[in-house]
C-alpha cells in the first residue's frame, strides 16, 4: 500500500475493509451520544449513501447503521486507508496542479498519527475538530484535488465536496466553509521579569494543540507542570521530547517542583492524572509553589470528551458520557467548581492565572461559580483575564500574529534554510526606526527562530510558526519565494493562516475579547478576511465555526498560499516599481489587507496602540502604489 492507493476509485471495485489498520494502537475518540429518532438515523444513513453507487447500498447501509449505533457517528471506516497517513514530499503527489498537490500535503499532515488527536476518527485536535466528517469525503476530495486543473476551484461544504467549478489561475483552488500563548509575555506582564528561571507554570492538556505548552514553557525558561488524563496523549509528547519527565504520583510532582525551583532549572514535567487533583494538592501545600497558571482542556466540548471529571477513570468517563449524559454533565460541573476553587486559593496567595479562551471561565460560570468581575458591565468580563485581554491583545493590535509555513520537500535542510532566511529578514527589520515595543517583538522573534531547530519543534511535516507583523510577513514571504526560485530552497513553500489570527478570528471569549466597543460580538472580520483574501490571490480560503472555543462562539477565516518561485508578469502601471511581479502584488495585497484590516478594527474600537490614521498613513508611505492610487483619486 502506498500514496497512489489514496487516489483509486473506491467503488469499482469496492475497497476492502481495513481490518488490520483498525486494530492499530492509536488513540480513539469516545463514542458520541446519538439522540436521534429512528427516522433521523435512517436519514443519516441515507445521507452517507448519497456518495455511494446503488449497487453497494445494501452492504454499506448495514455497515453505516452499525457504525452509528456503535460509535454515535458514521465514519465510513471501510474507506479509511490501510496505512498510516504522512505528508510526503510535494513532488511525490500525483496531481495536475501543484497548488492542489500542496493542499493534499496539508490534509495528509493533519491526519498523521503523530499530529492528529484521533486519526482514525479524522479528529486533528480539540476532541471533535474533524478534517472530514467521514472517510468517503476524504477519498473524494483527494481524487478531485488530484484531477483538478489551475482553471478550477473545489468547493467544500463542511467536508462535503460540492464539486469542481470553473475559475481561473489566480482564483483560490479550494474554498471551504465549516458549520458555520506566549508564556514569556505572561512573565513580563504579571511578574515584571524578562527571565523565568525558577518560576513555575501549571496548566492542563497535552492534546492536539495544548501539547505545545510544555515546549513553550521550556523555551521561555521556566518550570512547567502539565496535567493530562490520557496516557496516550502524555506519552506521545514525552516521546517527542516535549516533556522532560512525568509521574502519576502527586507527592513526586510536588518534590520535583521544589527541587527545580531551588535549582532554578528549566524543566517540563507531566502529571498523568486529573488537573483538579493537581490544583487541590498545590493549594493544600504550606508553601506557595506556583507563579503562573492557565488551562487548555477542550472545554469548548465539555460533555463529549473535552473535559474529564475528577474521581473517575478515563474509561468510565468515556462510557458514562453517552450512557448517562446527565450524570456525566453533573460530574463535569462539580469538577469545575472544585477546579476554580483551588485556583482561587492559589491566586489569593499571589499566583497569576489567565484564561486561554478555551471556555474554561465560561463553563465554570455555567457550572455555578461566580466568575464575573466585580465591575463587570456585561456577561463576558470575568475575574480572571483572557490572555488576549492581558497578554496578546497589544501584540495583535501592533499587527503581530502567527505566520506559518511548510516546506513541501519535507527536507529538514530546507526548513533550516527558511529559518536562516527569516532570521536574516528580522535582522534587517531591526535596523529600521521602529518603536521600542515593536523592536522587542522583533527581538523575541529572532530568539525564537534561532532556537527553533535546537528545540525540536517539528511534528509531522517540516513546518514552522513565527509571530510577525505585516512588514515582516511580506519581507519573509518574498525572500522565501526568491529562495525557491534560485534553488536555495529545493521545493515550494506553503503559507497558512487560520485560527488564532490577528484578523482571521472573531471570538468574544478569546481573540476579540479585548475589543470593548460592543463589536466583539460580530463576525465581520473573519468573513471579510475570507472574501478579501479570495480575490487577492490566496491558494485556498476557509471559513469555520467553533475553532478552539466552541460552536456559536467563534468564526475563523483562514487562507493558504503556495510560494513556487514563479515570476508571472510585471504590473504594467508606470508608477509601480519594476521589480514587483504578480506574486509580490498578491503577497502585498493579501497581507496588507489581512493585517491592517485587524489593526484598523482595533484602532476604531479604541484598543490599539496606534491610531487608525497613523496606520493608513504608514501603509501609504511604505507602499508607493497605495500613495499613487490615493493621490490619483
Amino acid at each position: 500500500m502506498g500514496l497512489a492507493d489514496l487516489f483509486v476509485d473506491i467503488f469499482d471495485p469496492l475497497v476492502a475493509y481495513p481490518t488490520e489498520q483498525r486494530a492499530a494502537k492509536v488513540p480513539h475518540a469516545p463514542k458520541r451520544p446519538c439522540p436521534l429518532s429512528r427516522d433521523e438515523k435512517m436519514m443519516a444513513v441515507r445521507n452517507a449513501l448519497r456518495y455511494v453507487p446503488k449497487k453497494h447500498h445494501e452492504l454499506l447501509a448495514k455497515e453505516f447503521a452499525e457504525e452509528l449505533e456503535q460509535y454515535g457517528h458514521i465514519y465510513a471506516f471501510r474507506f479509511m486507508p490501510h496505512f498510516d497517513l504522512r505528508a510526503p514530499p510535494l513532488s511525490e503527489i500525483p496531481a495536475k496542479s501543484q497548488q492542489a498537490a500542496a493542499i493534499i500535503l496539508m490534509i495528509l499532515n493533519n491526519l498523521d498519527p503523530e499530529v492528529a488527536q484521533f486519526p482514525q476518527e479524522l479528529v486533528t485536535y480539540g476532541g471533535n475538530g474533524q478534517v472530514f466528517s467521514n472517510w468517503i469525503q476524504f477519498r473524494l476530495v483527494l481524487r478531485y484535488l488530484a484531477q483538478m486543473t489551475s482553471k478550477q476551484t473545489l468547493v467544500l461544504y463542511s467536508g462535503h465536496p460540492l464539486g469542481l467549478f470553473p475559475s481561473h489561475a489566480d482564483a483560490p483552488r479550494v474554498t471551504i466553509t465549516n458549520g458555520m500563548i506566549t508564556i514569556m509575555n505572561a512573565g513580563r506582564r504579571y511578574l515584571g521579569v524578562d527571565e523565568l528561571a525558577g518560576k513555575v507554570f501549571v496548566t492542563a492538556g497535552l492534546g492536539g494543540m495544548s501539547g505545545a505548552q510544555p515546549k513553550a514553557a521550556t523555551i521561555a525558561g521556566c518550570i512547567s507542570v502539565t496535567a493530562e488524563v490520557c496516557a496516550d496523549a502524555l506519552l506521545k509528547r514525552y516521546k517527542q521530547g516535549w516533556l522532560d519527565e512525568y509521574s502519576s504520583d502527586l507527592s513526586e510532582i510536588v518534590n520535583l517542583i521544589r527541587k527545580y525551583r531551588k535549582e532554578k532549572k528549566t524543566r517540563s514535567i507531566g502529571y498523568l492524572g486529573n488537573i483538579v487533583d493537581l490544583w487541590e494538592r498545590l493549594a493544600a501545600e504550606p508553601d506557595h509553589l506556583v507563579d503562573l497558571g492557565s488551562d487548555q482542556t477542550s472545554l469548548h466540548n465539555p460533555f463529549l470528551g473535552g473535559y474529564y471529571p475528577v474521581g473517575i477513570s478515563v474509561e468510565e468517563a468515556n462510557t458514562m458520557m453517552t450512557s448517562e449524559p446527565e450524570r456525566f454533565k453533573k460530574l463535569v460541573q462539580s469538577s469545575l467548581l472544585r477546579h476554580i476553587a483551588a485556583i482561587d486559593t492559589l491566586a489569593a496567595r499571589g499566583m497569576h492565572f489567565w484564561d486561554y479562551g478555551n471556555a474554561f471561565l465560561v463553563e465554570c460560570q455555567r457550572a455555578g461559580a461566580n466568575m464575573r468581575h466585580p465591575k463587570a458591565k456585561d456577561d463576558k468580563t470575568f475575574r480572571y483575564p483572557s490572555y488576549m485581554q492581558d497578554i496578546m491583545g497589544d501584540i495583535f493590535s501592533m499587527g503581530f500574529g502567527p505566520f506559518r509555513w511548510v516546506c513541501t520537500s519535507q527536507k529538514p535542510e530546507d526548513l533550516q534554510q527558511t529559518d536562516n532566511i527569516a532570521c536574516e529578514v528580522i535582522q534587517e527589520l531591526m535596523k529600521n526606526k521602529v518603536p521600542e515595543h515593536v523592536k522587542q517583538q522583533y527581538f523575541d522573534n529572532k530568539k525564537w527562530i534561532e532556537g527553533a531547530a535546537e528545540n525540536r519543534l517539528v511534528v509531522g511535516s517540516q513546518a514552522r510558526i513565527l509571530y510577525s507583523d505585516q512588514e515582516g510577513r511580506i519581507a519573509i514571504a518574498l525572500a522565501f519565494n526568491e529562495a525557491v526560485k534560485n534553488g536555495r530552497v529545493s521545493a515550494p513553500i506553503v503559507l497558512s493562516r487560520d485560527h488564532h489570527d490577528v484578523s482571521g478570528t472573531d471570538s468574544p471569549f478569546r481573540e476579540t475579547s479585548n475589543i470593548m466597543d460592543g463589536s466583539a460580538l460580530t463576525a465581520d472580520m473573519a468573513v471579510q478576511n475570507v472574501i478579501g483574501d479570495s480575490f487577492r490571490g490566496a491558494t485556498w480560503v476557509s471559513l469555520h465555526n467553533g475553532g478552539g472555543v466552541g460552536w456559536g462562539d467563534v468564526i475563523n477565516g483562514g487562507f493558504g498560499m503556495l510560494l513556487d518561485g514563479s515570476e508571472v508578469r510585471n504590473l504594467d502601471h508606470p508608477h509601480v516599481h519594476p521589480y514587483r511581479d504578480v506574486f509580490e502584488s498578491t503577497m502585498l495585497m493579501t497581507e496588507t489587507f489581512r493585517k491592517q484590516h485587524d489593526v484598523h478594527q482595533e484602532c476604531f474600537s479604541g484598543t490599539s496602540r496606534m491610531g487608525w490614521r497613523d496606520v493608513v498613513g504608514q501603509e501609504m508611505t511604505r507602499h508607493g502604489r497605495l500613495l499613487y492610487e490615493h493621490k490619483r483619486r
